[in-house]
C-alpha cells in the first residue's frame, strides 16, 4: 500500500487498538489494526502486514489470533475486514468467509470479509 494511505482518521481514535511484532532482534516484522466499526458490534481489522522475510512462520496468526482476543474482550460480535485477495486463503484458514466479489483498493485486488466471534 502507498505510504500516504497508510495514516487516517482512525489511527488516533480513542478506541482503535494497534499491535507490532517484534523479531528477537527488536525490529518490528508485522502490525495489525483493529477500530470500531459502524454503530453494531463489530470491529474492523485493517493495516494487517508481516515482513515477506518473516512470512511463513505463524506471525500473522498470532497477531490475527490477538486481535481477536481483544475483539472478543470489546464484546465485539463480529469481525471484519477487506483483504488483499492473495492473502484470502490465509483468513479462510482463521475462518473468515468471503463476500461478495473482489474489488480494488488503492489498485490492489480485495476481497471482503466477515467472522462471528464466539465468547
Amino acid at each position: 500500500m502507498p505510504e500516504t494511505l497508510e495514516l487516517d482518521e482512525f489511527d488516533h481514535h480513542p478506541e482503535t487498538v494497534h499491535w507490532i511484532a517484534w523479531d528477537a532482534d527488536g525490529a518490528a516484522v508485522g502490525t495489525a489494526r483493529m477500530r470500531p466499526y459502524s454503530a453494531s458490534a463489530t470491529g474492523k481489522v485493517e493495516r494487517v502486514a508481516v515482513l515477506a522475510s518473516h512470512r511463513g512462520v505463524g506471525i500473522g496468526k498470532l497477531l490475527m489470533m490477538a486481535v481477536e482476543a481483544e475483539a472478543r474482550s470489546r464484546g465485539y460480535r463480529e469481525l471484519r475486514l477487506n483483504a488483499q485477495c492473495h492473502a484470502q486463503r490465509f483468513y479462510e484458514q482463521m475462518g473468515y468467509i468471503s463476500e461478495g466479489f473482489p474489488f480494488e483498493e488503492a489498485g490492489i485486488p480485495h476481497i471482503a470479509m466477515q467472522k462471528p466471534l464466539s465468547s
